[in-house]
């Protein structure tokens, strides 16, 4: 694998397309940090060729997170070009994640350790279900003491990370969501009931996270509907595809319920101190 620079970056951007589906985060990263550095998501990638054609590409992104797309498994090499690298953690396919970690000697247990069921859905076959009495509105114009409290409760509940501080965490998120309009929240009349968004956003699909409801208000359906209705708008603005992957067997059923697919596992991984790969 060598190191690319921005003349392979149209190959490299095609090539993520072709494998969307699991390369949200490093296609999301590029397009928004780009490959110069000065933020800790600018990427750099490490690709194989063969024959003048991409195989695999392996991104790194300056904090440290590694995101492979590496379909034919060089992670000998992978192994290599990582030698000395603080590595945050690894996210992607689940079976790449394994064989990576496994390469890299990474056995210590990530403070977030999940692999889960990865979702596909056309927009066109986006089955809406019943949405009468509800609408969805701007996290921007939300109540920001309820929706700061909400994505507390999420990141404590979804993504445990040990040393977090939850509350200082949850005002930066609930703020770059509002800058970038990623989330929206659920009103059932002018009651806030849920929250859901968009961790990923690109003109060919938006990828899920962030769906939030109360306890107290869980069970009737409401992250379903507010999922659906998020979605419709990215439809009507011509976007087609939309990912996720869901963290129980309840997400699985209420994400089915509006027409997602299974198509794999996902695997994040992320832990509390860097690990240095050694060569």
């Amino acid at each position: 694998m060598i190191l690319a620079t921005e003349d392979d970056r149209p190959a490299i951007e095609a090539f993520l397309t072709d494998h969307i589906t699991t390369s949200m985060f490093p296609l999301s990263n590029l397009r928004r940090f780009g490959m110069a550095g000065g933020h800790s998501r600018a990427v750099r990638f490490w690709c194989r060729w063969r024959a003048g054609a991409l195989t695999d590409v392996l991104t790194v992104t300056e904090e440290g997170m590694v995101f492979p797309q590496c379909p034919t498994g060089p992670w000998g090499e992978a192994r290599v070009v990582l030698a000395g690298l603080a590595v945050k953690g690894i996210m992607g396919d689940g079976a790449q994640v394994a064989a990576l970690r496994a390469a890299l000697g990474l056995t210590q247990k990530g403070a977030l350790d999940d692999e889960d069921p990865l979702y596909r859905l056309a927009l066109d076959d986006l089955q809406m279900p019943d949405v009468a009495g509800l609408t969805l509105g701007s996290i921007a114009d939300a109540p920001r003491e309820l929706v700061n409290g909400w994505r507390r409760d999420y990141l404590e509940e979804v993504l445990p990370i040990p040393a977090e501080e939850f509350q200082m965490t949850a005002v930066k998120d609930v703020t770059s969501y509002a800058e970038a309009d990623s989330h929206r929240v659920l009103y059932d009349a002018d009651v806030p009931v849920a929250m859901t968004g968009f961790n990923a956003v690109l003109p060919e699909a938006v990828q899920i996270g962030g769906v939030y409801t109360p306890p107290a208000l869980r069970s009737r359906g409401l992250a379903r509907r507010a999922v659906a209705l998020h979605l419709a708008q990215a439809r009507d603005v011509g976007i087609g595809h939309a990912i996720l992957f869901a963290a129980s067997a309840q997400a699985c059923k209420a994400y089915e319920a509006i027409g997602f697919k299974r198509t794999g596992t996902f695997t994040m991984l992320v832990y509390e101190q860097p690990q240095v790969i050694h060569g």
